[in-house]
């Protein structure tokens, strides 16, 4: 039975490796282990920030789109407000909401209605606050992306160096350089850069493409400031 036998000596190769991976850390220098779960944690909340700002993106594009066709479809801005309502993670439909409120505030003020510059500029004021507002939403997380992308490397290394330092202060105490006296700590210090690289590379991969991702939905809103603008002007403001 060579098939069989094949595969209980990769089931056997995998749990030695596992299990050289544990004691790796459970033996390791506690400086070492602090940096190792460090690491981790940063790998582990990294992870939980990719799947949650794509979650998250996903449906501010998805119901921005929605509510596009149906600004420009309607013709009934009581209708349109109703549906920028169902829409709360759209940032374009949130603008929306704040220019409404705002243009029915104007409209409910008589000492305002000949105000027609003025009024054009509180509506444009409520739209540049949303806009920031939303952006500040769109952005929530991502820097600790970048943080763990830049610093993630050099605590590794860190945890690197000190393992480097505890492999010589082995070769002076027992006075040898064997393979048996340095492997040990030199495999920790190698095993904390490659926990570093871990937790980077995937945070700098998903923060370029989350900045990407998020250029575009601002430009989306900069455009529906100037459009809703030319409305409000055309339609509303005489």
């Amino acid at each position: 039975m060579p098939e069989i036998s094949s595969v209980v000596g990769v089931a056997a190769g995998a749990a030695e490796a596992n299990t050289d991976i544990l004691s790796l850390i459970q033996e390791a220098h506690w400086i070492v282990q602090l940096v190792m779960a460090v690491l981790a944690a940063q790998f582990l909340f990294g992870l939980y920030i990719i799947i949650y700002k794509t979650l998250y993106l996903n449906r501010a594009k998805k119901e921005s789109d929605m509510f596009n066709e149906s600004f420009w479809r309607s013709r009934d801005i009581e209708q349109i407000y109703k549906h920028a309502q169902a829409l709360r993670n759209s940032p374009i439909s949130q603008m929306f909401l704040a220019g409404y409120t705002e243009l029915a505030k104007l409209a409910s003020d008589e000492r305002l209605k000949g105000d027609r510059e003025g009024n054009l500029e509180n509506i444009g004021r409520a739209l540049r606050k949303a806009q920031t507002v939303e952006t500040t939403k769109l952005e929530q997380l991502t820097p600790f992306l970048a943080t763990t992308g830049s610093a993630a490397p050099f605590i590794g290394l860190f945890g690197t160096v000190i393992g480097i330092m505890i492999a010589f202060q082995k070769i002076a105490k027992e006075g040898n350089a064997s393979i048996d006296t340095v492997g040990q700590p030199i495999a920790e210090a190698l095993f904390a850069t490659a926990i570093g690289l871990v937790a980077a590379i995937p945070a700098v991969m998903a923060y370029n493409y989350f900045v990407r991702r998020i250029r575009v939905l601002r430009s989306e809103m900069e455009t529906f400031e100037q459009d809703y603008l030319n409305i409000i002007k055309r339609h509303f403001l005489h």
